[in-house]
């Protein structure tokens, strides 16, 4: 009788003290201020929290380890002053859910990433990030509201009554003036305008020669180089570096006074532009961003539209007709890195008779074999390697000694956050955008499957039949091999962060032992050089990176001479 009286007692006490626990609540309602918009707005909502005060939250979301927290949604038609609410069932990064966000202090910031509609050629109506000047980046595109940042704390009790107000509007940006020196171009691309059904512009920013003005009866080879949005010519400048510039760090290459660097190596490569012994040509930057990304990849493909034949017959014409440029194709030259290395690559390939050479340096992958650490072709899973009783996941990023700073999922699953339908404008995204067939929804095809990464395989052999490099060349050398001979070089280092040199070894085992006739080209590699290594045997990345614009022109200058045809003009752009 004792005994079932004190088992009552207890459970009552028990059941008192549940009673007494609170629910756990997280909830964050959003809305942008009538101020900041009297329209509504498509696009991507994203709501950040940051426990470093060094910045805002909108630039502290990344793929690496110092990476703060982000979690993201589609809204259609969200109109002023009508709140939207996050809770724990919305996707995040690196957390998945609000639920798993530790206590703690946070500032908390909203963006919304603003989406517009296009009606594009092929029929499908879609809705797309329009780049807007900045080169296609969420955090910073003119015309996406955001609300300034303020403090929260997340408790035992998670987070509850917290309301964030977007009225700030990243304004416009300037364009860049012309000078005596470089000289920008923005024209209409008829081909691109019909694909999107919108007008679709291409830009350049274009370094004249040396007495470009006082001899008018030279005409110009064209240097073309690659690589992601330029907001303005880089790595040229007319005076020495700014003598009350505060050094920076760079943690990239563990070098103080970096920026004082930069400007040193901008005014040699401008001194070095004007001497009597320097070959004279037109170098151009082209700005192509997508609402995919901050460059098209400088080709054709099913979602992003005829991007590699506006380029080559729209813009580079344009530009050859307004400074003179020869026009012709053993007069153009192509080079860059990583993208630009990838892009400089496949226009010669897709383009072998308009072009006379590409200098690709750390080239995304160049062979789907090694699509980084993945075989599209055979792997099952891109996100964990085949094992029957262990789950490891693929790395995405190495130093030069092979410490992991990101996973291939956690890379993806940032990008889920801040896209679906590969709008993130991501590095994996693009890819998909580029690569990949136009779905029934008139967005890229997944190649996998973004939460999971099972491999789409019949995705991938789209993929391999109209951008696996290695593969086009080597189904198609009996045509190709005699415009290719002597105009591929590529550049890699052996410990590059992203493990693009795998896929640079495989397209060494074509060229060197199957090609027929001998491609007469050139792979090097850089021991222990991380990304961006660009052929320079003795100087670090840090400078050779700096030095693109000059460092190909003794083997541009000798192309030129093996090359040039019967009569064309080799003197008239040779003068002091």
């Amino acid at each position: 009788m004792i005994r079932s009286f004190c088992l009552a007692c207890i459970a009552l006490l028990l059941l008192g003290s549940c009673q007494k626990v609170k629910e756990t609540t997280y909830s964050v309602n959003v809305r942008f201020s009538e101020a900041a918009s009297p329209e509504a707005k498509d696009g991507r909502l994203l709501l950040m929290f940051s426990s470093d005060d060094s910045k805002e939250p909108r630039f502290q979301i990344n793929d690496g380890l110092n990476t703060q927290l982000i979690f993201g949604m589609n809204v259609d038609s969200m109109d002023p002053g009508k709140p939207i609410t996050f809770d724990e069932t919305v996707f995040g990064y690196p957390y998945p859910s609000m639920a798993d966000i530790p206590p703690g202090e946070y500032n908390v910031q909203a963006l919304l990433h603003v989406y517009e509609t296009f009606n594009l050629a092929t029929g499908h109506t879609v809705k797309l990030p329009m780049d807007n000047g900045e080169g296609q980046q969420w955090n910073s595109s003119p015309g996406n509201l955001y609300s300034k940042p303020f403090k929260i704390r997340v408790g035992s009790n998670g987070i509850a009554n917290v309301s964030v107000e977007m009225d700030q509007v990243i304004p416009p940006i300037e364009e860049p003036e012309d000078t005596e020196w470089i000289k920008h171009i923005k024209m209409k691309s008829e081909k691109l305008s019909e694909f999107y059904g919108r007008d679709i512009y291409l830009g350049a920013h274009v370094l004249l020669p040396k007495g470009f003005d006082e001899h008018p009866e030279a005409k110009y080879p064209l240097m073309v180089f690659h690589g992601h949005f330029p907001s303005d010519f880089s790595g040229f400048r007319t005076t020495p570096p700014d003598p009350n510039l505060e050094p920076d760090y760079s943690a990239r290459f563990d070098m103080k006074g970096y920026n004082i660097i930069q400007q040193q190596e901008a005014y040699d490569f401008y001194k070095r532009w004007n001497e009597p012994d320097f070959p004279r040509f037109l170098i151009i930057e082209i700005q192509h961003p997508t609402p995919y990304y901050d460059d098209s990849y400088a080709v054709n493909s099913a979602s992003q539209g005829p991007y590699g034949d506006a380029i080559t017959y729209e813009l580079i014409p344009y530009i050859e007709k307004e400074f003179r440029g020869m026009g012709e194709g053993w007069s153009r030259f192509l080079y860059g890195g990583s993208t630009g290395g990838w892009e400089a690559l496949a226009v010669q390939v897709k383009y072998p008779e308009e072009y006379n050479g590409c200098f690709a340096a750390c080239p995304d992958p160049i062979d789907f074999r090694a699509y980084c650490l993945t075989n599209i072709y055979e792997d099952e899973n891109a996100y964990y390697y085949d094992a029957a009783h262990k789950k490891l996941e693929v790395p995405s990023h190495r130093d030069y000694l092979g410490n992991i700073q990101s996973t291939l999922r956690q890379g993806n699953h940032l990008e889920l956050v801040l896209g679906d339908k590969s709008r993130s404008g991501q590095q994996w995204d693009i890819w998909e955008a580029t690569y990949s067939p136009q779905g029934d929804d008139g967005y890229p095809v997944r190649i996998w499957d973004k939460m999971t990464g099972e491999i789409d395989h019949e995705v991938a052999e789209y993929w391999k039949e109209n951008y696996d490099l290695r593969y086009i060349m080597e189904r198609d050398w009996d045509k190709l091999g005699e415009n290719l001979k002597g105009k591929i070089h590529i550049y890699c280092g052996d410990m590059d962060n992203y493990y693009l040199n795998n896929a640079v070894y495989l397209m060494e085992d074509f060229l060197e032992s199957t090609t027929d006739p001998y491609y007469e080209g050139e792979v090097l590699y850089g021991d222990r050089a991380e990304h961006c290594w660009n052929g320079d045997p003795e100087l670090p990345n840090a400078i050779s990176r700096l030095r693109y614009n000059s460092m190909y022109v003794p083997k541009i200058m000798k192309r030129i001479a093996e090359s040039a045809p019967n009569g064309a003009d080799l003197t008239s752009w040779r003068y002091e």
